[in-house]
């Protein structure tokens, strides 16, 4: 099953309801946070907030506690009361722990060393409908302090958990969505990660301030310069036809090319469709 709910998904802690529609009408979908955003103490308030609130279920996640964290069956039953049927299961690291949470959909967040080893596993799951990577509790269970270097770029370990989510998503025709960019200042930086994300294949990008927002849904987009050339090219496919392999304004094209110009035009399709910021 895949999964698409537009490119841009914004985290908003789960004890901040003032801020749920906010965050709903600024991204493409809302993650309401039950971990990491919200302190021990005001568990049990964003919990109720959740089972309060009234967003487009097709468009919001409710991330959980991961398995061990003695959490979960609290937040699972706050989900089961509320609208939404998707969850985002922070932590996951084998199949298992996708079990214990029954016929939800859920979004695998591999964040672990264990996750990350066992993306292609919890890929395979028939209730994940997206793989989801992060940095900074990858590097954490590592013994690490960092996941980026002094010139703010991914340590090889975190480009290769990266790269191997993708890698285990694609390979299940699942959707991978990119990890945050922590600096909310740097909107350039954002925006570049973005633009590498929708290249290699990611389907979406997660934010964690709406100023984000839109870089992530401009890096998504095509250029009219892709958009045109994705048409010329599937246009002279189709005259070319049965012929094989054939060259395209000094480029030798075959079947990987057109489905490089099918995506294209797939992205600029779904940003049409895309909710106004």
């Amino acid at each position: 099953m895949s999964f698409d709910m537009g490119p841009a998904i914004l985290f908003c802690p789960g004890d901040r309801p003032d801020r749920f529609g906010k965050a709903a009408e600024r991204a493409d979908a809302v993650v309401l946070d039950l971990e990491d955003a919200v302190a021990p103490e005001a568990k049990q308030a964003a919990r109720a907030a959740v089972v309060a609130s009234a967003l487009d279920p097709a468009r919001t996640i409710v991330r959980v506690n991961d398995a061990r964290s003695g959490l979960l069956a609290d937040d699972l039953a706050a989900v089961r009361r509320s609208p939404y049927r998707v969850v985002m299961l922070a932590k996951t690291e084998g199949a298992d722990d996708v079990d214990a949470l029954g016929d939800l959909d859920v979004v695998a967040l591999c964040e672990t060393a264990a996750g990350v080893v066992n993306a292609a596993a919890i890929a395979a799951h028939p209730r994940v409908v997206a793989l989801m990577w992060g940095a900074e509790d990858l590097v954490a269970s590592l013994g690490g302090t960092s996941s980026r270097d002094r010139a703010g770029a991914y340590r090889a370990v975190a480009l290769h958990a990266r790269s191997t989510v993708l890698l285990a998503a694609g390979a299940a025709g699942k959707t991978a969505i990119d990890a945050v960019h922590l600096d909310i200042a740097d909107v350039d930086g954002c925006r570049a990660e973005a633009e590498d994300a929708a290249a290699s294949g990611f389907g979406a990008k997660a934010a964690i301030h709406p100023s984000h927002v839109a870089p992530i849904r401009e890096a998504f987009a095509p250029s009219d310069d892709e958009i045109a050339w994705a048409h010329d090219l599937l246009a002279e496919a189709r005259l070319a036809e049965g012929r094989g392999v054939f060259r395209f304004r000094g480029r030798m094209v075959d079947e990987p090319v057109l489905r490089h110009a099918r995506a294209i035009l797939a992205r600029e399709a779904r940003g049409a469709t895309s909710p106004a910021p």
